[in-house]
């Protein structure tokens, strides 16, 4: 399957959470960011600025460290986001994620999801059926800490989105933005 990169009818933008510090006795959901986590959420922040990745709806995980890193990545946004806290995101698998983006108003042209790997990784990797091959294998090999991608997909509603609907544009990392 091959979409036309120019013209898709819904983005989607997966973001896992920057690097999270790991405190003694700090519950999982109560992680903050590390200092290399609170450099990269902005870098990602201002990439997407650049290069005019900006969404439509935000659903981002409870989780402090995701907290966090939406809210680097939207101080660098030139436009206010709405955006939802989703408890459903936190700590699911990728047919869980893909049913809460199936919730999603077929409205929003653009959504970011800011979660957590493995259901980040699982997720992208279902959805996606096609795109730059270097891209695909590098988001498949690893979707590390502050990984962005962005998924293109031909479908009328989000409700349709399935295992091999999306077309990678294109998959970063801070370390790839240098």
């Amino acid at each position: 399957m091959t979409l036309d990169p120019m013209l898709p009818k819904h983005r989607l933008i997966l973001l896992r959470h920057a690097k999270s510090a790991w405190p003694d006795g700090v519950a999982d959901r109560e992680r903050p960011l590390a200092d290399r986590g609170r450099k990269a959420a902005p870098v990602i922040g201002t990439y997407m600025v650049r290069e005019k990745l900006i969404p439509d709806l935000a659903l981002v995980s409870p989780a402090r460290r995701a907290q966090e890193t939406w809210k680097l990545v939207r101080r660098a946004l030139s436009k206010k986001v709405k955006e939802v806290e989703a408890a459903d995101i936190y700590e699911v698998s990728a047919e869980r994620l893909l049913n809460v983006i199936r919730a999603v108003e077929p409205g929003i042209h653009t959504l970011l999801i800011v979660g957590h790997n493995p259901g980040m990784e699982n997720a992208a990797s279902l959805i996606v059926a096609d795109g730059d091959a270097d891209a695909v294998r590098r988001m498949r090999e690893k979707f590390p800490t502050a990984g962005l991608a962005v998924i293109d997909l031909d479908l009328d509603g989000w409700n349709e989105i399935a295992a091999g609907t999306g077309y990678l544009e294109r998959f970063v990392t801070p370390r790839s933005l240098g």
